[in-house]
């Protein structure tokens, strides 16, 4: 078949060449679609080096932000989101319509889980039909979303091709998992090597050609699937790790010895082991919720992932064990769990950060109150959150440790005084080991 004097081939390789030329001028123009925690950095280092780039949102405050310069993520400061959005560089919208302009988009929306804990791809699909609405030959596409095998070709892939717009001619499809660890200043977005898939030997052309642009090290591999379990495989090795220090923990309690010292001994060790602490269960946009996209997709294969499900199941157990801990703590002054007064010490699921999605505080917060305690927190970086149809509100240190009976230590920010938090507490339950240092009040002191 030939269209306007060239055969079908002949066009592939011209939207290609052509897309890989504007690419490495740094002239393609790049669309983001979400501009959240992956979203935005990305958007910021494509900026850097000259791209220009639209973000896109439907949060209209985020977009608003984003237009003034002022940065919402921890990892992006202001004083760069400001300098490439004055430069013209950056700029942000709620019209998706603009699709159509960009060159090459990537997708960075959230994956969640349903109430089953099924995968909800539901933004995905939603942006997938946007993208289709707006197609024009020479795109490239790139999912970044963390989901489970199998999407980017199953779910995408129909949305976006037809019999007259295929994939590696028209236009080039890709999936490329985000490795964002927010708060990590080593390894930041241009550091962190990164694992490329595409649908056709010239989508991963393509797609690895755009990657190599802000990124020092491009892994490809041979299909959006490989890159995909790479992805849920990453997050499932650190939560089936984190169960299993976690259950060492639940053993040690039973037999009065101190987990913490073990895994400090454990870690001397210069070869065959890899350091991972207990905690009051796991937070984040990450752990908590790809490993159960991975045992999802492997009940269509008939296959149970058994070693997976009992390390998601020993992680939700953790809060449980954390208020066992509480009525222990409580009991050394004779006081019960309902009607006492617990203050909770960090709410963000991970230290230094002002993200509380999905934070072990959160269902910590939900068993005190349902057992009758009346809780607060604080957290110098989560001035306020709702959770259950309630908000709540950081309360300063100092009056939330001269009110609570308990004060439980969820996460270990470096900017509080842990010296000064055992000094003024009643009786603590610390999750992270935080006050380890402090030689003062070990009495009061109850170690996950």
């Amino acid at each position: 078949m030939k269209y306007d004097g060239r055969t079908m081939p002949e066009l592939a390789t011209d939207h290609k060449n052509r897309l890989i030329a504007v690419i490495e001028q740094r002239q393609a123009l790049v669309g983001v679609v979400g501009i959240g925690y992956v979203g935005l950095p990305m958007a910021v280092e494509k900026a850097k080096v000259g791209f220009r780039v639209v973000g896109f949102d439907r949060n209209a405050d985020r977009v608003a932000r984003v237009n003034a310069g002022t940065s919402y993520i921890k990892d992006v400061s202001s004083e760069d989101l400001a300098a490439v959005v004055g430069q013209g560089r950056l700029v942000a919208t709620t019209d998706f319509t603009r699709l159509a302009d960009c060159d090459v988009v990537v997708i960075c929306v959230p994956t969640p889980l349903t109430a089953n804990r099924d995968p909800d791809i539901s933004y995905i699909m939603a942006v997938a039909e946007q993208v289709a609405a707006s197609m024009r030959p020479g795109q490239l596409i790139c999912l970044e979303s963390t989901t489970y095998p199998g999407t980017t070709e199953e779910v995408l892939l129909p949305r976006l091709e037809t019999s007259a717009v295929k994939v590696g001619r028209e236009f080039f499809l890709a999936f490329s998992p985000e490795r964002v660890d927010p708060g990590n200043a080593r390894y930041t977005t241009k550091n962190t090597n990164k694992v490329v898939g595409g649908v056709t030997p010239a989508c991963l052309e393509v797609a690895r050609t755009f990657y190599s642009q802000t990124i020092l090290h491009v892994v490809p591999v041979s299909s959006p699937k490989v890159a995909e379990m790479t992805k849920v495989f990453e997050n499932t090795f650190r939560a089936v790790n984190i169960a299993l220090v976690n259950e060492l923990a639940l053993l040690c309690d039973r037999m009065g010895i101190d987990v913490w010292e073990v895994v400090e001994a454990a870690a001397t060790k210069p070869f065959g082991i890899m350091k991972f602490n207990p905690g009051p269960g796991v937070g984040g946009h990450c752990i908590p919720i790809d490993p159960f996209y991975l045992t999802w997709k492997a009940r269509e294969y008939d296959f149970h992932t058994r070693f997976i499900e009992l390390a998601g199941e020993i992680n939700v157990q953790m809060p449980y064990f954390v208020r066992e801990k509480v009525i222990r703590a409580l009991g050394e002054d004779g006081k019960g769990l309902k009607g006492s007064r617990i203050l909770l010490v960090g709410v963000a699921y991970k230290r230094d950060l002002d993200d509380w999605r999905e934070s072990p505080a959160l269902k910590i917060l939900e068993i005190l109150e349902r057992d009758g305690a009346e809780v607060r927190y604080h957290d110098p970086l989560v001035a306020d959150f709702s959770w259950g149809g309630h908000p709540y509100r950081s309360t300063p240190v100092a009056d939330g440790l001269a009110w609570a009976d308990c004060a439980v230590i969820v996460t270990d920010h470096s900017g509080i005084d842990w010296t000064d938090v055992v000094t003024r507490a009643r009786r603590i339950v610390d999750t992270r080991n935080a006050t380890r240092d402090v030689p003062v009040g070990r009495e009061k002191v109850t170690k996950l």
